[in-house]
């Protein structure tokens, strides 16, 4: 069995570092290169997208290859079957999409969870149940002002805005009071699907600018 972080250790790595990258993708040698090329520019926080080609064994093989001070997680938990997976597979924090089985599993497991919400009542399902931080997702539903809008009755509550966020963004968000953002394609570009991983590194450079992660 993998032991997970701890949750108030995920939602101080989130405070800390400020970017999720989320990995998917439909190539699964060129998903392991992306998640090599996020590690050696100094991204520590990162997501494997179920959804993605082979998913599993990426992050099984990860892993097994990642520093310490990476973590690595399961995106797109739906199901308690999820969660068992994502947690042999060697994850050790949880990002799902909404509310559901793969949430309560996940924790009854040990994994921290960032769930998915988007409501004011699934804010507060998110948060009753114990999750570390509330995913927002799809963030561009709403943009920015709902982010404002949601911390004005929540101001305790963490939120990461997922779902297109882009790096034109980051800094509204950040600045709406976002603990963090995920970013996917945007960051990630064609690289988990073969494309360039010097791109890759150049916009890792400036994600993390952006977000001020030491």
């Amino acid at each position: 069995m993998v032991t997970g972080v701890q949750p108030y250790d995920l939602l101080d790595l989130l405070r800390a570092r400020r970017l999720l990258a989320i990995v998917r993708g439909d190539d699964p040698a060129a998903a392991l290169r992306s998640i090599d090329v996020l590690a050696e520019e100094g991204v520590t926080l990162m997501e494997v997208s179920l959804s993605g080609a082979d998913a599993l064994s990426v992050i099984r093989k990860a892993a097994s290859t990642l520093g310490a001070g990476v973590h690595l997680g399961a995106g797109t938990v739906l199901t308690a079957r999820d969660a068992v997976a994502a947690r042999d597979a060697g994850a050790t924090f949880v990002v799902t999409p909404g509310l559901g089985e793969g949430v309560d599993e996940a924790l009854r497991l040990g994994l921290p969870v960032l769930a998915g919400a988007m409501t004011p009542t699934e804010v507060i399902a998110a948060t009753a149940r114990g999750a570390a931080a509330v995913k927002l997702f799809p963030a561009s539903a709403g943009g920015v002002p709902y982010l404002r809008a949601l911390r004005d009755p929540f101001p305790a509550v963490p939120f990461v805005p997922v779902g297109g966020v882009g790096l034109d963004s980051v800094h509204d968000y950040l600045e709406a009071g976002a603990v963090a953002v995920g970013l996917g394609s945007p960051l990630l570009g064609d690289a988990p699907r073969g494309g360039d991983l010097d791109d890759l590194r150049r916009r890792v450079a400036a994600a993390l600018d952006l977000v001020g992660a030491p």
